[in-house]
């Protein structure tokens, strides 16, 4: 049997008993930290414990015990069991005058990342586009082809507090991956948010990041993906949404983030996104005719002021791209694109220079 008290580690006196352990009750089925008194040793005897309770979250209880208790792995000679301890340590914090305690061990996971050149060898992989108040989860085939897709809504994280954020974060992942692995998902491609662009936010997103765990909700798809023994492969989210938009939204019927993430899971399987021959089409008539028009109504004044050269300056690399698209890279054409003209009711229009 085991005991049913739980013994933390921590610092030893010169006799070698704990100053410091935590304790659960399996009576009471409660948590406390005991810590040694030495102002109340008596000569002789071990110093009494001062023990106060602490209050787990229900849902890392069950987990928590497990790495405490350790898992018996045998009897010694005289019938006692022999335990196995996951290798773990505490440490006691004061935060706003309150205490909390943090555990820190190693996870088993079953998942693995990916580097960015491994390729993937599920047949059915999921792009997630995350947003400020949703996650857009589009499932690719291994071909590219597009599957099937979903908007996991979290409108909540724009203005809840941080512990209300976070259980809505764990929340809303554990439910993406349950509609996941019913879907046979295998592998899952997220943002390397290191290497977020701004071309795909705007000012109402830089204005709430400050409310917005980004890295935090990253971090929780990625570890609890791990945990499933799902493959994890991080792109860059360059032109995502611009490519998702011009490219795949009219064609599957989507939603700007569903089409994002359509884009991430396709570059995931090493896919490139060249420009369709109706959009090269409307960059080599509508948006070189709108740029030499703009060229040509710039007063004398203006072309001779600072941010005017620097204006026609643009504008002629502008030009010379588009005479030159064939040896430009598709990323360089999407951001041309992405400057010069925007959807509305699927129609292309240009934009204002």
């Amino acid at each position: 049997m085991r005991s049913n008290q739980l013994y933390a580690r921590g610092d030893k006196s010169k006799k070698g008993n704990l100053n410091i352990r935590l304790v659960y009750d399996d009576h009471t089925y409660e948590c406390y930290v005991e810590i040694a008194n030495p102002l109340g040793q008596q000569e002789g005897k071990q110093a009494p414990c001062l023990r106060f309770s602490v209050y787990v979250p229900e849902k890392y209880e069950q987990e928590i015990i497990d790495v405490i208790m350790g898992e018996q792995v045998g009897v010694n000679s005289k019938g006692k069991p022999i335990i196995e301890y996951q290798p773990y340590t505490f440490e006691i914090k004061r935060k706003n005058g309150k205490y909390y305690i943090h555990l820190i061990y190693e996870e088993e996971i079953y998942g693995r990342e990916l580097t960015c050149d491994e390729p993937i060898q599920t047949e059915r992989i999921a792009g997630i586009d995350i947003n400020i108040n949703r996650i857009a989860v589009s499932i690719v085939s291994k071909q590219g082809n597009f599957l099937k897709s979903k908007v996991f809504y979290c409108h909540e994280l724009e203005y809840a507090k941080e512990n209300k954020r976070n259980n809505l974060i764990d929340e809303t992942v554990r439910d993406m991956y349950n509609w996941l692995l019913q879907e046979n998902v295998g592998a899952v491609v997220i943002e390397n948010i290191q290497l977020r662009q701004q071309h795909d936010t705007d000012r109402r997103f830089n204005r709430l990041t400050h409310h917005f765990k980004k890295k935090k909700l990253t971090e929780t798809i990625l570890r609890r993906g791990l945990r499933l023994g799902v493959r994890i492969k991080k792109v860059n989210p360059a032109y995502t949404s611009v490519i998702g938009r011009f490219k795949y939204m009219k064609k599957y019927g989507l939603s700007v983030h569903e089409s994002a993430a359509f884009v991430i899971g396709r570059r995931g399987l090493g896919y490139r996104e060249r420009l369709p021959k109706e959009l090269i089409d409307t960059i080599k008539a509508k948006v070189k005719r709108h740029l030499i028009a703009v060229l040509g109504s710039m007063e004398e004044s203006y072309k001779q002021s600072k941010s005017g050269k620097k204006q026609r300056q643009y504008l002629g690399m502008m030009l010379k791209k588009i005479e030159n698209f064939k040896e430009e890279h598709e990323w360089s054409l999407w951001n041309m694109f992405h400057k010069f003209c925007w959807l509305n009711q699927y129609q292309i229009q240009l934009k204002e220079v």
